[in-house]
């Protein structure tokens, strides 16, 4: 399949995501590039409520300002015990600017006393794309696991020490590249992404026609 376009922009400056996002593509004949790429683009302020609003918000501003497909992830973790947070504020949860190590420890605290049983929690993810034609769509991820009371593995980035997954014995920060692949939040929202992209290329290239 000879696709129309060869680039497209992740709509993001997280490097971690963006390594993510990169390997699952990798097998497309597209160039991806990041926010990093365009260091004059001011950071988007994000001001949707849910993820699918944030997502939404950065794929159109990518879209506008560099006339390419633009594919825009919005995540968070959502804990059971806490109602739902952080939530859409997963990467804020400490305050700004973005601090990892901050958010681990202001999350345990909250969490601080509560049984593991009790301490369910799901990373989401929410994946728009859209086109300069403005087509737009959509998909979500989820992973459930458990928030552990110590950090545990040096891999990953976010909440990934603290995120167990029974089924696996280990922490996100605990699996290989390899393996968070198969179970993460954003690799289950890309991989229903990924076939979408093949299918505009091939309409690009006049081989097929409609909406998906």
């Amino acid at each position: 399949m000879r696709a129309m376009f060869s680039k497209i922009l992740m709509a993001t400056h997280n490097r971690g995501k963006a390594t993510e996002l990169k390997n699952l593509l990798e097998e497309l004949p597209i160039r991806i590039l990041t926010l990093e790429d365009y260091p004059d683009k001011p950071i988007v302020e994000e001001k949707g409520t849910s993820f699918l609003e944030n997502a939404l918000q950065k794929a159109k501003e990518a879209v506008e300002f560099s006339g390419l497909i633009s594919l825009a992830d919005d995540s968070g973790l959502e804990v059971d015990a806490l109602g739902g947070q952080p939530g859409v504020y997963s990467a804020r949860f400490a305050g700004e600017p973005c601090d990892y190590q901050k958010n681990n420890l202001k999350l345990l605290r909250f969490l601080q006393g509560i049984p593991l049983p009790q301490r369910t929690a799901r990373f989401v993810s929410v994946i728009a794309l859209i086109t300069p034609e403005g087509q737009v769509y959509t998909a979500e991820g989820r992973c459930e696991g458990v928030i552990l009371e110590e950090l545990r593995g040096t891999g990953g980035f976010g909440y990934d020490p603290l995120f167990y997954l029974p089924s696996w014995g280990k922490t996100m920060a605990e699996l290989t590249l390899e393996e968070k692949n198969m179970v993460s939040h954003r690799c289950k929202a890309l991989r229903k992404i990924a076939p979408l992209l093949q299918r505009i290329g091939k309409r690009r290239d006049g081989s097929s026609a409609g909406r998906l």
